[in-house]
């Protein structure tokens, strides 16, 4: 309970609108499908058979976090446990250990290969992230990173502690994290990590939520 209270103020300082990383309707489903899909660059309606195991994964992913959040009955439940099933398959076989309800829309994992995150963190929308992470406790404190939105995290990023990571952010290659970056839109890099650049993420990967709004307002 201190962990999950001391995150969600973490996350709440850092942006109130992106608090709720949690599909609590369909049309919330819907939108994140739609969302990954445009940040993985992928324009088939389908997943290949034996290609597109990262889109696959976290088209389960989404589907678990649906049928969790939203569906209580006795069929959606033997279902739940159905995708579950595929999505731990998934998992060992890409080297992700990834929870359920910790990435907002628009997530991008960039390759197969060992991702770990605690279950305590949240990430906001448009997440681009490479393999080699990890996010988690410094096993000094007990809370863990609340990372903003349009935030891509580079090849073997360790991100560590009660911190927050402002919006925009590019966490440089090898990377360890374990204070707060409040600046919105810079890089920043080393060990331990510390501002490089005043660029920021836009430009570098798809917002593909940003994508789907302005569609939205045009229709």
């Amino acid at each position: 309970m201190e962990l999950e209270n001391t995150n969600h103020k973490l996350f709440k300082r850092l942006r109130p609108t992106q608090e709720n990383t949690v599909i609590r309707t369909k049309e919330d489903y819907l939108f994140y499908l739609e969302a990954d899909q445009i940040a993985l660059n992928i324009e088939s309606k389908q997943p290949r058979l034996f290609q597109d195991e990262i889109w696959k994964f976290q088209r389960c992913l989404r589907k678990v976090e649906y049928l969790e959040n939203c569906k209580a009955n006795p069929i959606s439940k033997l279902t739940c446990l159905h995708y579950r099933y595929d999505l731990e398959k998934l998992s060992i076989k890409l080297g992700f250990v990834i929870p359920r309800n910790v990435f907002g829309p628009g997530l991008s994992i960039a390759h197969r290969g060992s991702i770990v995150i605690h279950h305590g963190v949240r990430v906001g929308e448009n997440c681009r992230i490479h393999h080699g992470v990890t996010i988690g406790t410094d096993l000094i404190n007990n809370g863990v990173p609340a990372i903003g939105k349009n935030v891509i995290i580079s090849t073997g990023a360790v991100i560590v502690g009660p911190i927050s990571i402002a919006d925009g952010i590019v966490i440089g290659a090898n990377s360890f994290v374990n204070k707060t970056f409040d600046e919105p839109n810079i890089s920043i890099g080393g060990c331990p990590a510390r501002k490089i650049s005043n660029k920021g993420s836009e430009g570098r990967w798809i917002r593909a939520t940003d994508i789907i709004r302005r569609r939205n307002k045009k229709v």
